[in-house]
């Protein structure tokens, strides 16, 4: 069997955590931490305008963009876009948009020839999650 909630109480959370818990034995519980288009339009959503501009920017590259050229898009600078991006995340689970544990959609990829250099050299997203957020800008941009 396999269970799909959204939207349900704190206290009704609680009284089915409670009867799994008493179930453990007999279930297999894992939680949905991937990216759906909803919860993809609730992350771009929440972010101010330079970091949806990243976002854009890394979907529009098919998930591989160089940092450089992000770089030249953000004056030199990707400090604001990348740290609105990874706070979004954690607001997202504190909201209870998404469950805990989903991996940032977007993530830096450091040159592996330069190890103790923490630059990044692109930022990337995977293949699934592009498809997602590219479906997601669509609505965001072209609401029906």
């Amino acid at each position: 069997m396999k269970l799909t909630i959204e939207g349900a109480s704190p206290e009704f959370e609680r009284k089915l955590l409670e009867l799994f818990a008493e179930h453990r034995e007999e279930l297999a519980v894992t939680t949905d931490t991937e990216w759906t288009v909803e919860r993809a339009v609730q992350y771009l959503a929440s972010l101010p305008a330079n970091a949806l501009t990243f976002a854009r920017l890394v979907v529009e590259a098919d998930g591989d963009k160089s940092a450089e050229e992000l770089r030249e898009a953000f004056g030199g600078k990707l400090r604001g876009p990348t740290i609105a991006l990874s706070r979004a995340v954690g607001r997202g689970e504190r909201r209870k948009w998404w469950p805990s544990g989903i991996e940032a959609p977007i993530y830096p990829h450091y040159d592996p020839n330069h190890t103790s250099w923490e630059k990044a050299i692109a930022y990337r997203m995977t293949a699934e999650n592009v498809a997602v957020f590219r479906d997601a800008f669509h609505n965001i941009f072209n609401p029906k």
